[in-house]
């Protein structure tokens, strides 16, 4: 199967199912020298972990990260780094009533479509579980960022009709909400409105913001690799992700260039700053130092205990019911995805620029 790898010199390539033996990911062209235990990457992996709180698929798993390869003695080695994570608590037989339905909302039909086949025990490769070797690559990517003092930081914007606004966001809040909301009165509003959804069987979408922070300009081609572009790309490419937004996003519809253009002044360190940031951190495809700001906009989760009207393999309309363990709202354990594919994005888009000067190139081989 074609598309599961990322990237061109810092590349990713995800593998495993919801319901096989396990899951994980090999990152190839990260640089040798870096620390890196399973430990790092745990931190990240228990962000995205199931069965959390109660806002969570009840589906225990540990999601105990190993590294097979690539680190000797606690630093990479320049090598392709492996880690697996084992599928520990899988109740396969939750699906049997759906081995010959499409369930609605899933990519079941499509899946069946394009290969003629389909794991319907949880979805296979459009699991939410495929997640876990991209936050696995997020936690190496994050590291080398550290380096360069860039940071990435999400967290749930909305939930259904809360959405947080600009002046009540603490970030230091993010870790204190079961949701993820950096506003934890409008938090608790949200639990309210989950948990009467909850109640109807039904689940609930939302949006995860996300800031990166220390790009320095310039990163980005202007044409084809354009940094947005790369980076909606990454996003749009997790399952739940129904739209993607920089900066103003949508609302530059509504605007003029007048209201739109970002004024330039140089700062007392000499150099460039803008006055506001309506551009989200891009113009022109490159960075342009200032904050990178993007928006993400999640559907509900598709499995709901429900009856829903459907069709199966063999073309009769009938109804279907879901069983099974799952999220009634995916941004609580959507954050940290987000954060990886960003983190996995600029990374590459920091080593593939490394060649865009030949004065670069010089200093570095002097």
């Amino acid at each position: 199967m074609a598309g599961s790898v990322l990237g061109e010199v810092f590349r990713i390539s995800t593998w495993g199912e919801s319901h096989g033996k396990g899951l994980g990911v090999v990152v190839d062209g990260c640089p040798a020298g870096i620390p890196l235990c399973e430990e790092d990457i745990q931190t990240y992996l228990d962000r995205r972990k199931p069965g959390e709180t109660k806002y969570s698929t009840p589906r225990k798993e540990g999601d105990e990260v190993t590294i097979l390869s690539g680190v000797f003695e606690g630093y990479t080695t320049g090598t392709p780094i492996s880690m697996m994570v084992l599928n520990t608590s899988q109740k396969s037989g939750d699906y049997s009533n759906i081995a010959e339905v499409y369930r609605p909302g899933h990519a079941d039909y499509t899946f069946d479509a394009k290969y003629g086949f389909r794991d319907y025990r949880g979805g296979g490769r459009s699991s939410g579980r495929e997640t876990i070797g991209r936050v696995a690559a997020g936690a190496i990517a994050m590291k080398i960022l550290q380096e360069l003092g860039i940071t990435i930081r999400a967290y749930t914007k909305q939930i259904g009709p809360y959405v947080c606004r600009e002046e009540a966001l603490s970030l230091e809040n993010i870790e204190k909400s079961p949701l993820r909301m950096p506003d934890l009165k409008l938090s608790a509003q949200a639990e309210d409105y989950l948990a009467e959804k909850m109640k109807d069987h039904d689940s609930v979408g939302g949006m995860i913001e996300c800031v990166i922070s220390g790009m320095p300009a310039g990163i980005g081609e202007p044409v084809f690799g354009k940094l947005d572009a790369a980076l909606a790309g990454s996003i749009f490419s997790i399952g739940a992700v129904k739209g993607v937004e920089i900066g103003a996003g949508f609302a530059v519809a509504e605007k003029c260039g007048s209201e739109n253009n970002d004024g330039f002044y140089m700062d007392a360190e000499g150099k460039v700053k803008k006055h506001t940031n309506f551009a989200g951190g891009i113009l022109g495809g490159m960075s342009d130092g200032d904050d990178i700001v993007i928006r993400a906009a999640f559907k509900p989760t598709p499995s709901i205990f429900q009856p829903q009207d459907t069709v199966n393999r063999h073309g009769e309309d009938v109804e279907i019911q879901i069983k099974g363990r799952h999220d009634p709202v995916i941004m609580p354990r959507a954050v940290v995805v987000v954060e990886s594919m960003a983190a996995v994005t600029i990374v590459d888009r920091l080593f593939v620029g490394m060649t865009s000067r030949i004065d670069k190139i010089r200093d570095f081989y002097r």
